[in-house]
C-alpha cells in the first residue's frame, strides 16, 4: 500500500484475497483518485465486496477470463454491479451452460461453463490430449461450473474437479465455503471432500477463526448446524478442521489439493 501513497491509482487491481486482507489489516490503498476496483482470479464473496464498499464507498467489479481466452469474456459493470456474481458476458463473447450430457441447462441449474469468442487460442503446444478436452470446435470449456440466473447472472460454483457429489447430488464448495463465512467468528473457510467411515465423499471444512476465538468442539458443532440452517442439510460439512491459516498460491488462491 505504501506505493499508492506516492502514486494514487486511479483503478486498483486485485484478488479477492487480497482485498479482505487489506480489509482485515484496515490497510486501504489511497483513494485520493481511485474511482474503480477490479477483481479476478477466483469469485469475489458477496460480503467482502459488501464490507468493501462500506470501508471505501467504491465498487469492485468482478469477473472472469482465462488464459485461454486472453481476456475477460464475463463481468460486472460499474453500472451494473451484482454482489456475488461474475457478471454477464462481455460483448462479443458467446456463452452457455451445458450439463454431463452435453445439454444446454435451464436457468437456476448448474452446468459447465463453455465461451466462444475471437481472442481463443488455437490449442495448448504440444499437449493434443488436453487440447481436444478444452477446445471444441467455436467452444472453449472453462472447467469452472456457474449458474445462470432469470436476469442473466453468472454465479460461480467451483472449478470442475473441485466439486463434490453428496449422495449423487453436486455440492459447490464455495456455496459452503460463503455460508461459513457469515458466522460472525469466521474470518475464512475452505471446503473438500473426504470419505466417511463408508467411504462415501462428504464435505469437510477447514477454517480459520477470527483473532483470540477458541477452538472447540462446541463452536465445530455450531459451525455445522449455523451451515444446516443456512444451506440444505446435505451440503453441511460433516467435520470442521480448525487452522491457523490456509494453504494459497502466490495469487491467493486457495490450493485445495493440499488441503485434500
Amino acid at each position: 500500500m505504501e506505493v499508492t501513497r506516492s502514486q494514487p491509482p486511479s483503478v486498483f487491481f486485485g484478488v479477492p484475497t487480497l482485498y479482505a486482507m487489506m480489509l482485515n489489516a484496515g490497510k486501504l490503498p489511497n483513494l485520493q483518485r481511485l474511482r474503480l476496483c477490479i477483481s479476478a482470479g477466483e469469485a469475489l464473496p458477496r460480503e467482502v465486496l459488501q464490507r468493501w464498499r462500506e470501508a471505501t464507498g467504491l465498487e469492485i467489479l468482478d469477473g472472469l477470463g482465462s488464459t485461454e481466452m486472453l481476456n475477460t469474456f464475463v463481468s460486472n459493470r460499474a453500472d451494473d454491479n451484482r454482489a456475488g456474481t461474475s457478471g454477464k458476458p462481455v460483448p462479443g463473447y458467446k456463452v452457455r451452460l451445458l450439463n454431463d450430457h452435453g445439454e444446454e441447462v435451464a436457468d437456476g441449474e448448474m452446468g459447465d461453463l463453455y465461451v466462444s469468442g475471437p481472442s481463443a487460442a488455437a490449442g495448448y503446444w504440444n499437449e493434443q490430449e488436453k487440447s481436444a478436452e478444452t477446445f471444441q470446435g467455436e467452444w472453449v470449456c472453462t472447467h469452472d461450473k456457474y449458474v445462470r440466473d432469470s436476469d442473466g447472472y453468472f454465479t460461480h460454483c467451483g472449478r470442475s474437479d473441485d466439486m463434490l457429489k453428496v449422495g449423487g447430488i453436486y455440492v459447490a464448495p464455495t456455496e459452503v465455503e460463503g455460508a461459513l463465512r457469515e458466522h460472525e467468528l469466521v474470518k475464512e473457510a475452505a471446503v473438500v471432500g473426504a470419505p466417511d467411515q463408508d467411504q462415501l465423499v462428504k464435505p469437510k471444512a477447514f477454517v480459520v477463526l477470527s483473532a483470540n476465538v477458541p477452538e472447540s468442539a462446541e463452536l465445530e458443532r455450531e459451525l455445522i448446524d449455523f451451515v444446516r440452517d443456512h444451506l440444505a442439510a446435505y451440503k453441511r460439512p460433516r467435520w470442521i478442521e480448525f487452522v491457523k491459516e490456509l494453504p494459497k498460491t502466490t495469487t491467493g488462491k486457495i490450493q485445495r489439493n493440499k488441503l485434500r
